[in-house]
């Protein structure tokens, strides 16, 4: 019913930047909370940042604190990760989620799933 579609991966040296963006499919947008997962080989997917329906509030997991930003556009139906001060351990492939709850920072729950954007930082 609902696609995302992840972009703007790549690679970057480590204190770089790099904005990863995530487009919805259909009118039903602005009713979803968001939410960016990242995982790494070898580990489980995990939290990166969340934001609310209207924008308004924002989550983040602390090792990413300072150095990323979540934010939406529901008139164009897109939420956008801006990460600074990139590091080697920020290598992930980076999924978006939406979810009709609300943030949450587990994975379970998540009503739909992008395919992921590489992200890679070289050190």
């Amino acid at each position: 019913q609902v696609q995302l579609v992840e972009s703007g991966g790549g690679l970057v040296q480590a204190g770089g930047s790099l904005r990863v963006s995530c487009a919805a499919s259909g009118r039903a947008f602005s009713t979803f909370a968001m939410a960016w997962f990242r995982q790494a080989p070898g580990k489980e997917r995990e939290f990166v940042a969340g934001i609310s329906r209207s924008g308004r509030n924002t989550f983040y997991a602390e090792d990413v604190k300072g150095r990323f930003t979540i934010s939406r556009d529901n008139a164009k139906n897109t939420v956008y990760l801006q990460m600074n001060s990139l590091k080697y351990e920020d290598t992930a492939v980076y999924y978006c989620a939406a979810d009709r709850k609300g943030v949450t920072y587990s994975s379970v729950g998540y009503d739909y799933w992008g395919q992921g954007t590489q992200v890679t930082v070289s050190s």
